[in-house]
């Protein structure tokens, strides 16, 4: 079933700058293979609900792996008979608003 989910991944207590850890986490979704679309605060991963949980579980596990503790924040839609809509959303207000783009 279709999913598209945002999540942050993020590492706690190794200082202020987290900017190298959070790369590590997003080369891992960036190179699934699924759409994903990455911002200041989130990464959104779209696909079916297994093959996106796994990527969250590999993207998280780079860090835990090495020792650090990982906070994951998730957020999921699950819109049965939907796809693409990782693009489409954004789309719709985009159009409501008359193309303008802030």
């Amino acid at each position: 079933m279709n999913t598209l989910i945002a999540v942050a991944i993020a590492p706690c207590g190794i200082g202020d700058e987290m900017a190298p850890e959070v790369a590590e986490v997003v080369k891992v979704i960036r190179e699934s293979g699924l759409p994903n679309r990455t911002t200041s605060m989130f990464t959104e991963i779209e696909g079916e609900w297994d093959e996106v949980m796994k990527v969250v579980k590999d993207a998280a596990f780079v860090l835990a792996n090495k020792g650090i503790r990982t906070e994951v924040v998730l957020k999921a839609d699950i819109r049965p008979g939907f796809t693409n809509t990782i693009k489409t959303k954004v789309d719709k207000v985009d159009k409501i608003l008359g193309g303008q783009n802030v």
